[in-house]
């Protein structure tokens, strides 16, 4: 409860019966926040409420403190139901504004992740392009891409694109306008920020700020009108949607991580592998590619908890509101399946890959890069139907996650695509798992909770129109991206705008276009050492030089 009241007050002040002071201290701890809906509160209890309001009616001064601030809410709750339509708004602007900051944070984890995945001489380069990420996603969210996405329609037709809002002109400044903007932009920025991964150490700043914009702007606003614009030609949230149900993608499987994945795979195909991942200096392909180190898996797994931490905004926060019981419900139901994908995935992932390495070599070992990015693929896997799908269903679509990430990360090496971060398998790969995983797995009462037509999916005995929908829409983000994207990264590369240039790609971005390395990594002077010596032998005798001091000086001056 908010309060902690001690109920023992009403004793001494309220002296009708016993059971009465049973019922407040019930009342008080349990049903503290829906205090506007008393119907459903004496329909559960024998409680007086003619008696409690005459108390709280009484004069302030007779009131011991916690009393008084009980009272205040229950004055508040009862004022009409204008007041207790405020209290409901401000519950949830609170949820959306609580849940959004978690995905703010999520640029913190991917920042993390990123840095510690690359090598030493780019960490200030991926740091700045992240940083970036939420800067051009909320530039480009605010200007345009807001009312792309989410457009009043007065006809209530379907349409393509979102045309109202440029600017949030058009906004009658409630809290539910400006928190939506808020949280809505937070998954856009995410969207863009898949990308700054696959293209780290070798893609141009300009490039990365062009197609920053545009996918925050346009690209992305497209799909999301679509799929979770009431307008959407194959939205759910219509009362005719397409083949009775429409596409449910409940968080953002689809929206969200396919259509940053899939952006990531246009540009990686385009701009080209990293100097000497598949190919040695005269362009000859290696017999094995050569893989990059992580310079800091410290910070790789600080990104990863993050990014974890996060999707408990992202998946729970998108029931949107929690004042009622079907939305608390659907929001606590995503906290579990989050949870338990996430840990199927990370298992999944690692001890399949042990296995493979046991079959092919004789050998065991456990690779943390492995365990790490298994559990953001059942992240992303379970993203759509976290709302729709059972604990025992979530952990069957983490684990195949798993499998997911390990069969398209291998492919891509196979295809010579460079993913600096494996950001194309953890999210266009498991987006599009997620998105078809919910027409297999839905079970038709949490549908029906989570604001959906209760249409089941295949093993609850559907006859397959949510998976037709959920496959379609694979299918159309798919083209939709590559066909806006392929030209606008081809046309970047043709002006010279996409890549580095080859000696600066070999010496680093962080030297060549931020002023200097992210770590000083040099030591003390040589000299100063010896002086330093000089002085505590005047003092204490003869002092020899530690060995590591010595040695450190050295390689310093060298």
């Amino acid at each position: 409860p908010v309060f902690h009241l001690h109920i023992a007050n009403f004793s001494t002040e309220i002296t009708e019966t016993t059971r009465l002071h049973s019922d407040l201290k019930s009342w008080t701890e349990h049903n503290l926040f829906r205090l506007h809906n008393l119907k459903d509160i004496d329909s559960k209890m024998s409680f007086n409420e003619t008696i409690f309001g005459d108390y709280c009616s009484s004069a302030v001064a007779d009131q011991a403190p916690d009393v008084v601030a009980l009272c205040q809410v229950y004055n508040l709750a009862t004022d009409g139901n204008a007041s207790a339509g405020e209290l409901s708004d401000g519950i949830n602007t609170f949820f959306l504004l609580f849940s959004g900051a978690l995905v703010f944070l999520m640029q913190a984890g991917f920042a993390m992740l990123c840095a510690g995945s690359v090598r030493q001489k780019n960490v200030k380069n991926i740091m700045l392009k992240n940083l970036l990420d939420a800067c051009g996603g909320a530039i480009g969210f605010y200007t345009i891409g807001y009312a792309f996405a989410y457009a009043d329609n007065a006809s209530d037709s379907k349409t393509f694109i979102g045309n109202k809002n440029f600017l949030l002109l058009s906004f009658e400044g409630s809290g539910g306008d400006w928190i939506g903007w808020f949280f809505q932009f937070a998954f856009a920025a995410t969207a863009a920020t898949i990308v700054a991964g696959t293209v780290a150490e070798r893609c141009q700043m300009a490039a990365y700020l062009a197609y920053s914009l545009f996918l925050t702007g346009f690209v992305y606003p497209v799909v999301v009108h679509s799929i979770w614009s009431g307008d959407g030609w194959i939205t759910a949230f219509r009362d005719d949607p397409w083949q009775g149900v429409g596409v449910v993608d409940f968080a953002g499987s689809g929206v969200v991580h396919m259509t940053g994945g899939a952006t990531a795979l246009v540009a990686a195909i385009i701009l080209g592998p990293r100097k000497g991942r598949f190919y040695d200096e005269d362009g000859n392909p290696l017999e094995t590619p050569h893989n990059f180190p992580p310079h800091s898996v410290a910070l790789q797994v600080l990104g990863t908890f993050i990014l974890w931490f996060g999707w408990f905004g992202f998946n729970p926060g998108s029931a949107l509101a929690i004042d009622n019981s079907g939305s608390a419900e659907t929001a606590a139901l995503c906290a579990v399946t989050t949870t338990l994908a996430a840990a199927c995935g990370c298992v999944s992932a690692m001890f399949t890959d042990t296995m493979i390495e046991k079959s092919s070599t004789g050998e065991v070992s456990y690779d943390l890069t492995m365990a790490m990015n298994g559990a953001l693929g059942g992240l992303v896997g379970i993203t759509a139907g976290c709302s729709v799908v059972t604990p025992w269903a979530a952990c069957i679509i983490g684990i195949i996650a798993g499998w997911v990430y390990i069969g398209f990360s291998k492919f891509l090496i196979k295809m010579k695509i460079d993913d600096a971060v494996d950001a194309i398998p953890v999210h266009f790969a498991n987006g599009m798992w997620g998105v078809i995983a919910v027409g297999l797995f839905a079970e038709p009462d949490l549908m029906a909770t989570a604001g959906y037509n209760d249409f089941p999916g295949i093993f609850y005995g559907g006859s397959g129109e949510l998976l037709l929908c959920n496959f379609v829409s694979v299918v159309w983000i798919c083209a939709w991206v590559f066909f806006l994207m392929t030209p606008f990264f081809v046309i970047l590369n043709a002006l010279g705008m996409f890549r580095v240039d080859a000696l600066e790609e070999e010496v680093g971005l962080d030297i060549s276009h931020h002023r200097g390395a992210a770590y000083d990594m040099s030591g003390a002077k040589k000299e100063d050492v010896e002086e330093l010596m000089e002085v505590r032998a005047s003092k204490h005798g003869k002092v020899e030089v530690p060995k590591e001091v010595a040695n450190a000086a050295e390689e310093t001056t060298a």
